[in-house]
Parts: C-alpha cells; structure tokens; sequence
C-alpha cells in the first residue's frame, strides 16, 4: 500500500515538490535520522547541478557550432560574391540583425542561389574555354585532342562576367581565324582539283599526300587548318602550276614543231585535225588552259610520238622538201627578176643531202635564211621593178601608137575604131611621161647601186644599160623623124615644081616606099595589139624573149637563161598625122 501511494501522484504531473514529500514520508516510515536526511538531501542538489552544468556546457556549445556557421556562411557569401563578381545580391540582408539563427535563415536562400549561379557559370567557362581548346587543337594541327573534346579546367576564383567576355572574345577570334583558314583550305583543295584535272593526275592521292583529312569523305569541318597544311598545300599549289606551265610549253613547242612539218610536208587537213587538242593551245596563256587533260602526260606523249615520226618521214622526204624551197627561192628571185644558177644550186643541194655530211634540219634552216634574205632583196628592188614595169608599158604604148599612125584607115568608121581613137589619146598623154620616168628610174637605180655598191641588172642585165641603150636608139629614131620631115618637104617641093611644069601630081616616090627599112623604132614591147588593134603574141615584143625569168632548154638538156637586150623597133612614119604627134622638139633623155 505504501509503494502504491507513492507511484499514485506520479500518475498525475510530478514535480520536484511532490517527489521531496514522498521523500518525507518514506523518511518518517524508515525512521531516517536527521543527518542521513541531510546527506540525501545534500546529494540530491549537488546532482541537480551536475545536470544543469551538463545542459549549459552543451548550449554554449551548440552556441558555437551556430557561430562558427554563421561565420563560415558569411565567408562562402563574400567569397561566392567576390568569385562571380557580384558587389550587391538580389535578396541579401542589408543589416545582420537577430539572433544567431535567424541570421544563418536569412543567409541561407542567398547562398544557396549564390552556388546555383556559380555552377551554372562554371558549366558556361567550361564550354567557351573548351571551344578555346578546340580551335587551338585545330590550328595546332592535334586534330586527336580537338576531336577528343576535353573539358578545361576553369578557375573558380574568377568567375566574373568580364572573364567570361573576355573568353568569349578569344573564342570569337578564334572562330573567324578557323573560318578564314578553312576559305584558304578550301581555294587550295579547289585549285588543285582544278590544276590536277588540267593535267591529268590524281585528284585524291595528290591531296591526301597533303593530308588525309582533306579528301571528299571528310566533312568540312573536319579539315585540317594547321598552319603545316596550309604550308604544304601552298606548296603543292605552287608545284602544280610550275608543272602545268612546263607542260604548256612543252606542248606549244611540239605543237609548233608539228605545225611547221605539216606545212614542210603538206600534209592534208584530215590528217591535222587528229591533233587539234595540241595546236589548239599553241598561243593560249597557262590561266587560259583549264579544259580537263589538256595537258595530261599521255597527250604530251602522244604529240613526242608524232614528232618523231614527223621527222623520220621528212627525212625520207628531204629531197623534195629541199627541191620544194628551192622553187620557192628561184621563184622569189624570178618575179624579182634576179638572175641565179639554179641548175648548180639544185646540184649542190642534192649532193649535199647524199652525203649526209650536214642535218636536215640544219639544210632546211639554211634555205629558209636564203629565202628570207631573197624576200628583203626583192624588197628593196620593188620601187625600182614597178617602175621598169611602167617604163615597159609606155613603151608598148608607144610602139602600139606609132603602128596606129601608120594606118591610113583608122580614121574610118570602122568596129572598134573609137575604141582605137580613144585608146591613142591616153597614150599620147603616157609617151609624153616616159622621159620623166626615165629619169626618175635612172636616179633610184643610181641610188640603189651607191648604198650597196653593186650594179643592178634586170635578168642579168645591168639596168642601166638598158636604158642608155634606149636613151640612144630614142635620139636615133629623132633624128630620123626629122629626116623624114626634110625629106617629105622635099618631095612636096619636088612634086609642086613638076605640077608646075607638067600641069600634073607625079606619083608617089619609090623612095617613101622604102622607108620603113631604114627608119629605127623605139625601145619597148608591144601592149596587145598592132597598127589595127589585133593581139600580139607577147607583151614585151622587143625587150626579153623570156623577161620573167622564164628559161628554155637546148638539145642537149640543159636549161639556158636568156638574157634580156635592149629592143629596137623600126617604125615607118608615112603621114602627116605621125610627124604632128612625135615632133623632133620633144625631150631626149639623157644618156644615164
């Protein structure tokens, strides 16, 4: 019963109070003396304060386990602050205000959104700073470290915006560099696809030689951009384009070389056309040659082959090649009217050739000097022969002229007969020049032999005395015009005289008959046509059975040049009309 009262009020609200009376009561029941009831009393406090100290001592801890916290919080903030560069925070508390914990509950949502911000900047450093990495890698030319894509390691000391921009601003340079060098990549890989398709070559094993990367397979912005491919493609370019100009000037040479035995040979334009992709290029400029193969080797190969085979044949064919020239050189020199010993020089050039003692090459180059120094001296005889020419023609006129005097009918109204009249009107006005063009030729022919000191001869005939002889035989045929005029005078004298006496005109003289055996005609051909305009056989009647260089051959063979002599033309004047047009007062030229 006793137990049970005591635990009774502990079912109630137990107190330290209600305990010391239970304490009493189970005191007074035993019989506790007084100092055992101090001692228990005693004991009692000093274990209170055992359990109070216990209590304070872990309060002053927890205490500063707050501080330490609020401390290391407060540290974190500026840190975090100062990491981001951040001077105010949204959301910060102005003042530190409060007790310990309410100040760790207000620095708490600041640090935490503090750390989100943080990561997420450090996530931004690390992607910017990895591009860096990258593109850098790429320029390096360790393609393995950029496709690798390692993060870098970001300082968390600085996680400012203006670090960040600045980052931002190397990996924006970085791009425009990776962008112009791969522009430059790509014009490199395009020329040399471009200059190996002129030439024939490999695309794909010429650029993978450079690197690997660069082929069509890889993607673009894959290629390398290191500063050592750049170096080798420029190389590469730089190749290709001192091999592509050799090539065109090889192929310019061997087309040169063919164009030049096609025109020794003759050879028929079906036959040219087979190689029209070689001597289509013969005068083009390397940038203008971009038809694909143009120069490839196997074309190059082809021209060397034909070559060959070109000269081989043109060996074979050096006689006729060389005889070929030669007519081209006696021809220059025939219309030149140069006279030369062709018979020899074709002799000399075949012995020359059977022999074998000089290249045909060298043979041909010679008689193409021949024929170009042919061609300046028939050049520098031009004015001189043109002006023969007309002299010559004049005195066709003349001689046409004089026949036309003599006929009694050609004033009939006979077919043609104003043709005729028409025809000696122009060439009474051309006779009238011949002096003066005989002096003009006679000073360019003086000229011409002073600069060079050799006489000039027409067909082997010095031209001069040609024209003295013709200066001569015009004063004969003068005097002999004069003659005739006495003499006419004479004989109508005569005849009046005998009408007088006998009341009659005697017949003509004997005398006036025979005449025209003794009178002299001028020098020169006749145009085309007589005293009644018919054709005449030649043109130049009296100058040079053969002027035009022509040559005859005699019994036994051999070809004779016939060397022209001054003409001389008797000329019957039996009219008053042929005395009234030449008259004995004309100029004579004189004797050159």
């Amino acid at each position: 019963m006793a137990v049970t009262d005591v635990q009774n009020p502990l079912l109630g609200v137990t107190t330290c109070g209600s305990l010391l009376q239970q304490l009493q009561k189970i005191w007074d029941e035993v019989g506790e003396s007084d100092e055992e009831r101090d001692m228990m009393l005693l004991q009692l406090e000093q274990d209170c304060l055992d359990v109070y100290k216990r209590k304070v001592d872990q309060a002053a801890k927890s205490r500063a386990h707050l501080l330490q916290a609020l401390a290391d919080a407060k540290s974190e903030l500026s840190r975090l602050l100062s990491a981001l560069g951040e001077k105010n925070f949204v959301g910060m508390p102005e003042k530190t205000m409060g007790t310990i914990k309410e100040q760790l509950a207000a620095i708490a949502p600041v640090l935490e959104q503090l750390w989100k911000q943080k990561e997420e900047r450090i996530k931004e450093f690390s992607n910017v700073l990895s591009q860096i990495q990258k593109i850098c890698s790429e320029i390096a030319g360790n393609l393995r470290l950029s496709e690798q894509g390692e993060n870098s390691a970001v300082d968390e000391a600085d996680l400012s915006l203006k670090k960040f921009d600045e980052f931002h601003t190397q990996l924006q340079e970085l791009q425009k560099e990776k962008s112009d060098r791969l522009h430059k990549v790509l014009d490199f890989v395009s020329t040399v696809h471009d200059l190996c398709a002129v030439l024939g070559m490999d695309f794909f094993s010429t650029i993978t030689e450079v690197h690997p990367s660069l082929n069509d397979s890889v993607g673009v912005q894959s290629k390398s951009i290191s500063n050592d491919t750049l170096s080798r493609l420029a190389k590469t370019v730089l190749a290709l384009k001192e091999d592509k100009k050799q090539r065109l000037l090889k192929l310019q040479e061997l087309a040169a070389q063919l164009i030049d035995l096609w025109n020794l040979m003759d050879t028929p334009a079906e036959e040219r056309s087979l190689f029209d992709h070689v001597t289509c290029n013969i005068s083009a400029s390397v940038d203008e040659v971009t038809v694909p193969g143009a120069l490839a080797l196997d074309l190059i190969e082809q021209a060397e082959v034909e070559v060959e085979r070109l000269d081989q044949l043109k060996a074979s064919r050096m006689k006729e090649i060389a005889l070929k020239k030669q007519a081209e050189l006696e021809e220059i020199y025939a219309r030149a009217h140069i006279e030369i010993d062709s018979e020899t020089a074709r002799e000399k050039i075949m012995a020359m050739i059977d022999s074998g003692n000089i290249e045909p090459s060298e043979l041909l180059a010679d008689m193409d000097n021949q024929i170009v120094k042919a061609k300046e001296e028939a050049l520098s005889r031009k004015d001189i022969l043109d002006k023969v020419e007309k002299w010559m023609s004049a005195c066709e006129e003349e001689s046409w002229l004089e026949d036309y005097n003599r006929d009694e009918n050609r004033y009939n109204s006979s077919r043609g007969a104003h043709l005729n009249l028409k025809r000696a009107e122009k060439a009474r006005i051309l006779v009238n020049k011949i002096p003066a063009l005989v002096d003009t030729l006679v000073a360019k022919i003086r000229a011409w032999e002073e600069e060079r000191d050799i006489p000039f001869t027409y067909d082997g005939v010095p031209l001069l005395a040609m024209l003295d002889e013709y200066a001569i035989l015009r004063q004969d045929r003068e005097e002999e015009k004069r003659r005739m005029r006495d003499q006419k005078k004479f004989h109508e004298q005569l005849g009046t005289e005998q009408e007088a006496v006998f009341g009659s005109k005697p017949s003509p003289s004997p005398s006036r008959q025979s005449l025209g055996s003794s009178t002299k005609k001028v020098v020169g051909p006749r145009a085309n046509g007589g005293a009644n305009g018919t054709p005449t056989t030649s043109r130049r009647l009296s100058l040079n059975a053969h002027q035009n260089g022509v040559k005859s051959t005699t019994k036994d063979g051999k070809r004779e040049t016939h060397r022209p002599v001054a003409p001389v033309n008797y000329v019957v004047i039996s009219k008053e009309d042929a005395a009234s047009h030449v008259s004995g007062t004309d100029p004579i030229p004189a004797s050159p």
